[in-house]
């Protein structure tokens, strides 16, 4: 621990201006300008270097790139797509989930769709929820409440609350896809006017 806090001030920028100052003060000390007092000289210039030197930056965070963090959202997918192979569903809400899943899967598919989409922070915030969050709490909850419901007839069944919601989820998602196309025709229409303003 003081071995690397000894190398981090060596190489520091406190430690490289005080040491090129430092220089400086030897350099008039063999010309003859420093005379008697050349320690205190070399000493105190590289005092002063290490005083006016600017400040050290902290590193920036190593945060994962977009495309491992789509990576780690396929891989949840996977597991979440495992989970709700072994869940029995009202066929109505089965049915709603099938098409969520193939909208979701054809999102992370590998492709243009993923490029543009690990571009889009708001997007890959909205489609990790929808995976890690979204998905299974709508599922799970409903499949809780489907046993107490049998204990209190009368009550709402919980498969209309799951169709809503994953009818809810569905259509974010496709506005999220819509969203997504909308951007590549854009970037499409704006590389045609550079190609056709460059070649006229």
């Amino acid at each position: 621990m003081a071995t690397s806090k000894f190398l981090g001030y060596v190489e520091s920028r406190k430690n490289l201006t005080g040491s090129a100052l430092g220089l400086v003060g030897l350099a008039l000390t063999f010309t003859g300008v420093a005379g008697v007092y050349w320690p205190v000289v070399v000493v105190g210039l590289y005092g002063a270097g290490a005083l006016i030197a600017p400040p050290e930056r902290p590193p920036l965070p190593d945060f994962p790139d977009p495309s491992a963090q789509l990576d780690e959202v396929r891989a949840d997918f996977g597991r979440l797509r495992d989970y709700l192979a072994d869940v029995e569903l009202p066929p109505a809400a089965s049915g709603r989930l099938t098409e969520l899943t193939e909208l979701l899967t054809a999102l992370l598919d590998p492709g243009w769709v993923a490029e543009v989409l690990a571009q889009d922070p708001e997007g890959m915030h909205a489609l990790s929820r929808a995976v890690r969050q979204d998905v299974p709490e709508a599922v799970d909850t409903f499949v809780r409440t489907r046993w107490w419901t049998r204990l209190s007839p009368g009550t709402d069944p919980p498969e209309h609350h799951l169709e809503r919601q994953l009818s809810a989820l569905q259509e974010e998602l496709t506005r999220l896809a819509a969203a997504l196309r909308d951007t590549e025709a854009r970037r499409q229409e704006s590389h045609t006017r550079y190609l056709e303003g460059r070649s006229g």
